[in-house]
């Protein structure tokens, strides 16, 4: 479809759910365009330097006259690999520069993050030179980035072309009052919610959506497909990789690889640091870890492991834990792990008191009443899944108790029980981010206000949140 688009037509949308594979799909859509059109020129961005790095690696077979990367020249070289360096240009001293115009325009595919795709422009590229424009996980990007190589490069005849999922995580943005003014909305969800990017009635005109999933266990897939995708995704991994650890001593049911431990501890923090852990579901991530990495049977090692939670204070408690025997075993936030997958994974959620659910809610923070970020931290794992929580504190978001219901049913439950019927239908009607938004704190008039009042020097509580630096950091 993209290759068949006439010159100039409206943005068209890869829509690809986890582990559909939308990377290759531009990747592959690239080199179709530059094999079969002769005149096309690319230009591909994304918001983060690790996945335009990703992109040149795919990518490399065109060879380094046809394919160069733009790399700021803040970026260090060490944190560039020997695959992608090729592709770039360094000047006497070690800094990245930018090749000349006529050099730069020889070139029929020219990636670079969002930022740094104003460099052309800068440097005189004209709007048109470039036939196709991609820009990958555009829904992780602010909507003025994505404008950076669309606005400056694109003229009539341009073909923009967008890949994302608008129902995983969108952009980071830490200002509350850029939050409210829209800024955390990215250009992808913008656009789909228009009614011409429906997924049923614009599937195949204006957007694509991908729905073979390469990555998980049809049961780790099961919850999330019915939740977010329709239903419409297909378990098409290889069932040697998938079905792995169905014959571990610590499933419940041998043909269900999900757990969820039910555990009411206690989450406190430190009188130095504004972030939570709690003690008691590390001391379980521990364990766990410890019992797979032991039954040989399994051949796991730590680097197939990865531990998600999303208070940079439990973040920290875990990896202590882990540094004697699985020190290669990642333990990070959902923002760290989005784009991501491991054969097991292991998210420990923290919250064992309600009464800090509001200040989550405040901060968006956790888990609780963010179904962006449940999305993707249980669409990660490809063989084996464990959640652990307090069931009670969880079951206060439908989503959460919704997915408890269905590990509970499926015989997946372990530890604190539970005292309602997991069998009966979840009443959706109340959610927490709603109840918020009805209580009027996003409108207008009040966040004016409350700017004219806050002290914007910042908060104690940035570092709440298990992100340790902007998404765009070098990877």
């Amino acid at each position: 479809m993209i290759l068949r688009m006439p010159p100039g037509s409206i943005p068209f949308v890869v829509f690809g759910p986890p582990g559909t594979g939308k990377t290759v799909t531009i990747v592959e859509a690239i080199r179709q365009i530059v094999h079969t059109n002769p005149e096309a020129r690319v230009l591909a961005c994304t918001p983060s330097n690790a996945a335009a790095d990703l992109i040149v690696e795919r990518l490399s077979a065109l060879g380094d006259k046809v394919l160069i990367k733009l790399i700021a020249p803040s970026r260090r070289k060490a944190s560039v690999s020997r695959d992608v360096l090729k592709f770039t240009r360094i000047n006497g001293i070690g800094t990245f520069v930018c090749p000349p115009l006529a050099d730069l325009k020889k070139f029929r595919v020219v990636v670079s993050t969002c930022c740094n795709a104003s460099v052309p422009f800068g440097i005189g590229v004209q709007r048109g030179h470039f036939s196709h424009i991609f820009v990958d996980e555009a829904g992780q990007g602010i909507e003025p980035e994505a404008m950076i190589p669309i606005k400056t490069m694109a003229d009539n005849k341009t073909n923009v072309i967008l890949s994302g999922d608008i129902k995983q995580l969108g952009p980071i943005v830490r200002s509350r009052v850029a939050r409210e003014l829209g800024l955390g909305t990215s250009y992808l969800e913008r656009l789909m919610s228009n009614p011409i990017y429906d997924e049923v009635a614009g599937r195949g005109i204006t957007l694509v959506k991908l729905t073979k999933n390469w990555r998980s266990h049809p049961a780790i897939l099961k919850f999330p497909n019915e939740e977010f995708y329709r239903g419409e995704l297909e378990a098409c991994a290889d069932p040697v990789l998938t079905h792995s650890i169905c014959r571990w001593d610590g499933l419940l049911k041998k043909d269900f690889p999900i757990i969820f431990h039910g555990v009411s501890g206690k989450d406190e923090r430190e009188a130095s640091s504004p972030s939570y852990f709690n003690i008691d579901e590390a001391s379980v991530v521990k364990q766990y870890v410890k019992s797979l990495l032991s039954e040989t049977g399994l051949r796991l090692k730590p680097e197939n492991i990865g531990v998600i939670s999303p208070y940079q204070g439990q973040v920290r408690r875990i990896r202590q834990l882990l540094l004697p025997f699985a020190k290669e075993t990642r333990v990070g936030s959902v923002e760290e792990y989005q784009g991501q997958e491991r054969r097991v994974i292991i998210i420990s959620t923290v919250r064992s008191s309600s009464e800090w659910i509001e200040f989550d809610l405040r901060h968006t923070l956790g888990f609780v009443a963010s179904p962006r970020r449940f999305n993707v931290a249980v669409t990660r794992a490809q063989a084996l899944l464990i959640v652990i929580g307090d069931p009670y504190v969880l079951a206060l978001d439908p989503i959460w108790k919704a997915f408890i219901n269905y590990v509970h049913v499926g015989g997946g439950y372990k530890g604190t029980r539970i005292d309602w019927d997991p069998s009966e239908p979840v009443d959706r009607s109340a959610r927490l981010d709603e109840a918020r938004r009805a209580r009027g704190l996003s409108r207008l008039e009040e966040l004016i206000q409350r700017t004219s009042e806050m002290e914007l020097a910042g908060s104690d509580d940035e570092d709440a949140v298990a992100v340790n630096q902007p998404w765009y950091e070098d990877e």
